[in-house]
């Protein structure tokens, strides 16, 4: 299937998160000595600047039809980069066709289309990753190290939040984002499984929650003409059917104690991603956007004359990822953070081993938001278990 160290790719959608995949096969190469090459064959998409696309961001091929594509011998890696409502059938039938897959979160529409998929993948036997790629943003990665180390000591606390505001405006259209029958859910989902994810990676398994959700702008213009990121009114109004905001509380199974907010209406912040860690030993904290590059670290362990929270520059070559890049201290950005995973996505192909994050992984996820979403419901504490 894979041959002469090359692996072939058919990318599916072209938008806002396509345009990040595609900067990551690009570059891939040009940072990280790879084990295996991949060569951009067929971007599948819809519109009419398709074809314009695929010829500038040096695609072989285009089509319009993903069906068509998916199964051809010649394909390798099915990566999809579509609205949730495709994921799960995109996904059973390139793993079918015995091709490894690349899927944006969230996995799947609800619980039994991700089980499915993670069945197939599982029993088929290909690599599968779904788009964490916060896990890999070099601060991250350290942090993860130093609480592996110890630095940290036992975990008390997780406080995650992620914010933006690209819903205030009332006048905003009704967006597929906003729809639930194209996306599953609102920002408890779009964003509230980057921080899930994060939590998990960082703290461990959550046992249960308890959430509140809200729509506050119930009614909306529905799309006249929609593109991606674009969305243009027109006259008519439409029901918004998913929430704007979901916090809730956690228990890990480790004991440590979670706080989550996301939300679509923090004025503001057009893109705030932070995490806050307290520990027995220390504390870690880092700010997401616009300082992606640093983390603060807080030792009990220092002189108690110089205590406080220090902040690394997750910027030298010793740090992950980092030596591939540039100079000490030149940072790197958000399209990065998909090359680094594209990176271990391929070395995983071409190791013959299992990807991490991977289907599993989403699933993980999924249960936890969807118990936020029952305990939303019915008024109460819901373990997660209760969903498996």
């Amino acid at each position: 299937m894979v041959k002469n160290g090359r692996v072939n790719i058919c990318q599916i959608g072209h938008k806002f998160i396509g345009k990040a995949h595609n900067y990551a096969y690009t570059n891939v190469g040009m940072f990280f000595d790879l084990k295996l090459r991949p060569v951009k064959k067929v971007l599948c998409g819809l519109g009419e600047d398709l074809p314009k696309v695929a010829e500038q961001w040096g695609w072989e091929e285009y089509s319009a039809d993903w069906r068509e594509v998916v199964e051809r011998p010649d394909i390798d890696v099915v990566d999809i980069c579509a609205p949730s409502v495709l994921h799960r059938e995109i996904a059973v039938t390139a793993a079918k066709a015995g091709k490894h897959v690349f899927c944006e979160k969230p996995l799947a529409m609800n619980l039994e289309e991700a089980r499915e998929m993670v069945m197939v993948v599982e029993s088929v036997g290909v690599v599968n990753a779904v788009g964490f790629n916060y896990r890999k943003v070099p601060a991250i990665a350290l942090a993860k190290q130093l609480i592996e180390e110890g630095a940290v000591g036992r975990i008390y606390h997780f406080r995650g939040i992620y914010s933006q505001d690209w819903l205030v405006d009332p006048g905003f259209p009704l967006a597929w984002r906003l729809r639930k029958k194209d996306a599953g859910a609102g920002a408890s989902w779009d964003l509230g499984a980057h921080v899930v994810d994060l939590a998990r990676y960082l703290v461990g398994e959550i046992k249960e929650v308890v959430g509140s959700q809200a729509t506050f702008i119930k009614q909306r213009p529905v799309a006249r003409i929609e593109d991606g990121l674009i969305a243009i009114p027109g006259d008519a109004i439409g029901e918004v059917d998913v929430d704007d905001a979901s916090s809730f509380l956690a228990r890990f199974e480790n004991g440590a104690m979670g706080l989550f907010e996301v939300t679509r209406y923090g004025t503001g912040h057009r893109n705030q991603n932070r995490i806050e860690i307290y520990g027995s030993e220390g504390s870690l904290v880092w700010e997401g956007f616009p300082r992606m590059n640093d983390l603060l670290f807080y030792s009990r362990k220092d002189p108690s004359h110089i205590q406080g929270f220090r902040t690394i520059q997750v910027g030298e070559a010793i740090h992950p990822y980092v030596g591939a890049y540039y100079p000490a201290g030149h940072i790197i950005g958000f399209g990065e953070t998909f090359v680094n995973e594209v990176l271990d996505f391929l070395n995983a192909i071409a190791e013959g081993k299992q990807a991490s994050p991977n289907f599993h992984d989403g699933l993980r996820c999924q249960e936890i938001l969807v118990a936020v979403d029952l305990s939303v419901q019915e008024r109460r504490w819901v373990k997660v278990d209760e969903l498996r």
